[in-house]
C-alpha cells in the first residue's frame, strides 16, 4: 500500500509539510514537569477536602432533619 498525495490539495500539503518536524523526542520532552510525589500529595489534599465536604453535608442534613422535627406540631388523633 503506497502512501502519497492523491489530488492537488494533498500534493500541496505534502510539499508544504515535507520538511516540518512533527516528532517531539528531545530528552527533556519525555520528563514530567510535576513530580509524582507532588501529584500524589495534591490528589490526597483534594480527596481529603471532598471527604470533609461529604461529612459536613451529612451533618447539615441531620441538623435540618432535627430542626424540621422540632418545629413540627404533632396533633393527637383519636385513639383507636
Amino acid at each position: 500500500m503506497a502512501v502519497g498525495a492523491r489530488d492537488f490539495i494533498d500534493k500541496l500539503l505534502v510539499e508544504k509539510y515535507a520538511q516540518e518536524k512533527v516528532d517531539n523526542h528531545e530528552a527533556d520532552a519525555l520528563h514530567s514537569r510535576v513530580s509524582a510525589n507532588d501529584m500524589m500529595s495534591m490528589m490526597n489534599c483534594s480527596a481529603n477536602n471532598f471527604r470533609t465536604m461529604l461529612a459536613l453535608n451529612n451533618r447539615l442534613t441531620m441538623v435540618c432533619y432535627g430542626v424540621v422535627a422540632k418545629s413540627a406540631k404533632y396533633v393527637q388523633t383519636e385513639a383507636a
